[in-house]
Formats: structure tokens, sequence, C-alpha cells
């Protein structure tokens, strides 16, 4: 039987709440199920402020809005990482200063941060590869010398923390993910966090199109109108509903995908050393949700071949990021710097199936046939 890189997990409960949604009378934005969503992050993670989006980049753009970015202004961020976390900045108008990543994995190097700093730069930009903090302690020190506003882009680290804080309630404000390929899923969906008071009330007129219609609807203000820029960034009532139900079972799927992680982990390991290949190392500061297993082969070709190899086993295994620095879109604007470990994941970061209910071990046996 094949097995693909994804599957999307069902609770069970996802059609009921969605006819619950619709018998409710309401299946535009910010209705019952938003709420429910909403009050969920904030009371589990400490979220400040929760607000759902119908993407992760939607909630990145309302960061970018959120964070004033206006055209020349810089933006520090990985350049291994997916299109939306540059986008976001510059449709703004930033000039974007991708850094590399660690020598040992695809984080943000928090240390030759410092050095790209300029009077031109308003925001750093983190992204938690495979669930998995950046520095954040150094991050965040950074941030408060230079006045620096601090985003997380949290898209796959749903419940990991570091140091005891859930990822996306340490920066300033944060954007997570719901794809079909995250843990917990709405199909498209997204959530902004903000954790710092002085954009809370922005975020939500923003939220909605530019109008203080949250505050009317609180009864704060006795009309509403056009404030502010913004956009339409809410989800359905019918997106969040799907997302209540995955919400409400996040344990169970959370500990599953623990568990395949923790198998590759430890069948892997020898095969591995023996055809100098790198797995994912277990976090020491930070914790791990199970949304990545990757390996780091020691060459693009021997990638190419493992591929294959196991896609003659009906195995999809697939790379992820290229870099952004050497895009087609944005090479001819970067500064000249080499990003070698950067372009390292580029080419040789290899990610094995993983999902609710994966067969790890028919996969682990297959890969183990695989010398080379």
């Amino acid at each position: 039987m094949k097995i693909g890189f994804n599957k999307p997990y069902l609770t069970g409960q996802e059609t009921h709440y969605i006819e619950d949604a619709v018998k409710r009378g309401k299946i535009s934005g910010n209705g019952y199920y938003t709420k429910l969503c909403q009050d969920y992050f904030e009371n589990t993670f400490g979220f400040k402020k929760a607000l759902l989006t119908t993407s992760c980049t939607d909630a990145l753009e309302m960061c970018a809005m959120l964070a004033n970015i206006k055209q020349g202004d810089e933006v520090i961020m990985p350049s291994f990482t997916f299109v939306s976390t540059a986008i976001a900045f510059i449709r703004q108008g930033a000039n974007i200063v991708f850094a590399d990543s660690y020598s040992n994995n695809p984080n943000i190097d928090a240390t030759k941060i410092e050095t790209l700093i300029t009077s031109k730069t308003k925001a750093i930009v983190v992204v938690h590869y495979a669930g998995v903090s950046c520095d954040m302690d150094t991050i965040m020190s950074i941030a408060s010398r230079y006045n620096l506003i601090v985003i997380e882009d949290a898209a796959q680290a749903i419940s990991s923390k570091y140091k005891g804080k859930p990822l996306g309630s340490i920066g300033h404000m944060a954007a997570f993910s719901f794809h079909e390929t995250k843990n917990i899923i709405s199909g498209e969906g997204g959530l902004l966090t903000i954790n710092d008071d002085r954009f809370i009330n922005r975020a939500e007129i923003i939220w909605e199109k530019g109008t203080n219609r949250a505050e009317f609807f609180r009864g704060e203000v006795n009309k509403y109108g056009w404030v502010d820029t913004g956009s339409s960034f809410l989800p359905s009532e019918i997106i969040s509903a799907f997302l209540w139900a995955q919400i409400e079972n996040i344990d169970d799927i959370q500990n599953k995908r623990l568990a395949h992680w923790h198998y590759y982990h430890n069948h892997l390991n020898q095969w591995a050393n023996d055809n100098q290949i790198k797995i994912m190392p277990i976090p020491e500061k930070e914790t791990n949700n199970g949304h990545i297993f990757y390996l780091v082969c020691n060459s693009e070709q021997q990638r190419s071949d493992l591929i294959k190899h196991l896609k003659m086993c009906d195995i999809d295994a697939v790379f992820h990021y290229l870099s952004l620095h050497a895009s087609d879109y944005y090479k001819d604007r970067h500064d000249g710097r080499v990003l070698l470990n950067s372009d390292k994941f580029a080419n040789q970061l290899l990610r094995l199936p993983m999902f609710y209910e994966l067969d790890v071990e028919c996969v682990v046996n297959n890969i183990i046939t695989f010398n080379g």
C-alpha cells in the first residue's frame, strides 16, 4: 500500500460541528466557534490576544501591518523558510535581509543577527523550523537593545515550548498555520497571536477590514466605521468549527505524532551513521511537537537517490524549502552574502512521511534497505 508524505487526520466531529455552525444561523466570521477557538488559545498558551485568520500568510501580513513596516524598512529573517514569511513584508515595501541557518539545524543563526542590523532595521522574523524553537533569549535580548519588533513565524510550532514558554508567546506577535499539512488543521487557516498590549486594539481593527466593528459589538463604541487599513482576514465559522474538532483532540494528535517521531529517531540512528546521514536531533532546551522528522543527506545526489529508492517502495519523501535569497524573485536584490548553511539544507534536507495514521515501522523498514 502506498504511503504518502501527508494525510489529513479527521477526528470524526468536524462535520458535526460544521452542521451545528450552519444551524446557529451565522456562518460568517467571529461567531460561536471562532470565539471557542480563540479563547482556547489564549487560556491554554497564555497569548494576550488570539485572532483566527484564513491562513498563516494572512496572519503574517497582519504582523507586517501592525509592525508598521514601510517602504525601505529592513526586516531580518532566515533564508531557509517558506515564501510567505518574506512576501508578507515585501508587500509593505520592506527590504529583506536574509540570515543564514546554524550548521546543525535550519533555524536562524542568532549569533549572526546583530551584524545585520542597520539604522533601517525595523523587525526580526524568526521561524521555528520543524516546531523546534529558535534561540529566543538571544533574539529577544538583541531586539530589546535595538528597539526592534520580534515576530515568530510559528507555522509549524503549535504546542512547542522554549524553556517552558509556549512558542508564539515570546515575541511581540506570532503567526500559526492550520493548513492540512500541519498537526492540527482546518484545511486552510491560521492564527495571529499578540503578546504586546500596544498592538491588540489595532489588530482587531485590521482583522475586521479596518473598522472598529469588534468594539461596537462589545458595546465599547456606539457606532463603527472605517478607522484604519485592514482586510477581511477572519475565517468563516465553517473553518472555525472544523478547527474546534481538531483542538478537542490536540493532545491525542500530538502524542501520536511524537510517538512516530521517536520511532524514527530510535530506529534510524545506526543506519544514518552507516550512511553518513544526520538525523534530526532531539532538542535540548526546547520541546518537539512531532511536526517534521528530517534527515540531512551528505549530498544532493544522495538525497535524490534516497527519494528514488523510497518511491520504488511506494513511499513519498520530499525535500523542503529552497533558499529565498537565491530565488528568481529576490536574487538580484540580495546583498550577495553567501549563506552556506541555508543552501546546504535546501540541497540536502529530506522530510520523511509524518501523519497520525502513519505506518512508521513500514517506512523505517524500507529506509534501512538503502545503502548509499
